[in-house]
């Protein structure tokens, strides 16, 4: 089955759920307590789910879920209140106090759906030309000089503007190149 990486504020929480979802078969390759560690772990992994809570030390769950590379999805674990409020539409999310049935449902549904989305897309991506990767590289040095970026924030932008379009990272650069440069 596919990675999880799950994120909750106690650390105890956390383990709670890996112990849960390792019984019932499922990889947790990681445990954290921040956002901010959740994203690190995403950076090692080729996409995944992420089951997290509502509300972590240093950020909310949808700061977490719209800074998330490309290949991970999220289940939010929260208050009825919370989901019942409607915070949360956009994301898949189970109820506390927590149903195990549910959970696993839940888990098992979002890893079939993205297997098949993977099966769909069916070949890996292709090599990028070395044009290609320059203009990335210009893009994202850009996007750090203007706009005081990290290396991997700037990549993140570029990722996530990529996905949101349509275009691929080539294309998405070139656009930023446009925009800033012209």
């Amino acid at each position: 089955m596919g990675n999880i990486i799950v994120v909750f504020p106690r650390l105890e929480d956390a383990k709670s759920m890996k112990n849960l979802l390792v019984r019932h078969g499922f990889s947790v390759q990681y445990i954290c307590t921040t956002g901010s560690q959740a994203l690190e772990c995403m950076d090692s992994l080729h996409g995944g789910i992420v089951i997290s809570g509502y509300k972590l030390p240093d950020m909310v769950y949808h700061h977490l879920h719209g800074a998330m590379p490309p290949g991970f999805e999220m289940l939010l674990v929260a208050s009825g209140k919370v989901i019942g409020g409607g915070v949360a539409r956009e994301i898949p999310s189970v109820q506390m106090p927590l149903k195990v049935h549910e959970l696993l449902q839940a888990v098992e549904a979002m890893e079939s759906r993205m297997g098949r989305a993977k099966k769909m897309r069916g070949q890996p991506p292709r090599e990028r030309n070395p044009e290609e990767q320059a203009m990335i590289d210009r893009a994202k040095r850009l996007l750090m000089e203007r706009k005081h970026f990290t290396e991997r924030e700037a990549h993140r932008y570029l990722q996530k503007r990529s996905m949101d379009s349509g275009n691929s990272l080539a294309e998405t650069a070139g656009m930023v190149l446009c925009i800033m440069e012209g």
